[in-house]
């Protein structure tokens, strides 16, 4: 199943096709001050099962409409359950980078069983090191019955109208959780111009046999608020947290 959208230059919109009901939302371009083109979305899943062997087909062109490149990339969760999203992150890094004016992308994905839902974030902080480095910090758990190998922890990142501003991923180590334990992780997210820009952000973590878990706790978000205010003084951070994992004997 895909569709196709195309966005005219720097103002993007979607609109699906009546049967779609797996899409892409919340996406942008822009130049990262390392000079590299960069396109950032969610792909929101509203079927009624998971998705996996997700990937982002773009065309991108020039001023005069003209094609550019095309370009693939993958969503940076493997597993999307209903209901969820996953973003994704185009990068193009060669000579065309400063060329591109406007994209067109297609999706593609396969439906998948599902997995259970027991990778959870249970702790996160935001603040910036020395260097004014923006950091994500906290806890990553496996609430699950078997051991959890290759967890991953995505960071999405908006801003103010709500777009992705940025994302960006880590693995803790080790990278592998045993049922019932914890572990730290540490998400790093450089690029200042685009994090000057930052609102909220969210998280979700996965491994390769569980999917996220689908609700932060609401105690825990008002505790993030708090110390966002903290870390980031004057500049007011609101700090969103999904984990994204509902069983699957819940699916609806």
């Amino acid at each position: 199943m895909q569709w196709v959208a195309i966005f005219p230059l720097f103002f993007v919109s979607f609109v699906p096709f009546a049967f779609g009901e797996a899409f892409i939302e919340n996406d942008q371009q822009y130049i990262g001050d390392d000079g590299a083109f960069h396109i950032v979305g969610e792909i929101r899943n509203d079927l009624k099962a998971p998705l996996n062997q997700i990937s982002i087909h773009a065309t991108l062109f020039d001023e005069h409409g003209k094609v550019i490149e095309s370009k693939k990339t993958s969503s940076l969760i493997n597993t999307i359950m209903p209901g969820m999203k996953g973003p994704f992150d185009l990068i193009l890094t060669n000579h065309n980078a400063k060329k591109v004016k406007s994209y067109s992308l297609d999706l593609d994905y396969n439906v998948s069983p599902p997995k259970n839902q027991v990778i959870g974030i249970t702790e996160s902080k935001l603040s910036r090191d020395n260097f004014n480095n923006l950091m994500i910090t906290g806890m990553v758990s496996n609430n699950g019955d078997i051991t959890a190998n290759m967890i991953t922890v995505v960071a999405t990142l908006y801003d103010k109208d709500g777009k992705v501003a940025l994302v960006n991923t880590v693995n803790p180590e080790p990278d592998y959780l045993r049922a019932q334990d914890n572990a730290f992780f540490l998400v790093s997210i450089p690029d200042k111009i685009q994090t000057s820009k930052i609102t909220e952000y969210s998280l979700v973590a996965e491994s390769e046999e569980y999917a996220a878990v689908p609700e932060f706790p609401i105690g825990t978000i008002v505790l993030l608020i708090i110390t966002l205010s903290a870390y980031i003084g004057i500049t007011r951070f609101s700090g969103r947290l999904m984990i994204n994992l509902i069983s699957a004997t819940n699916l609806k």
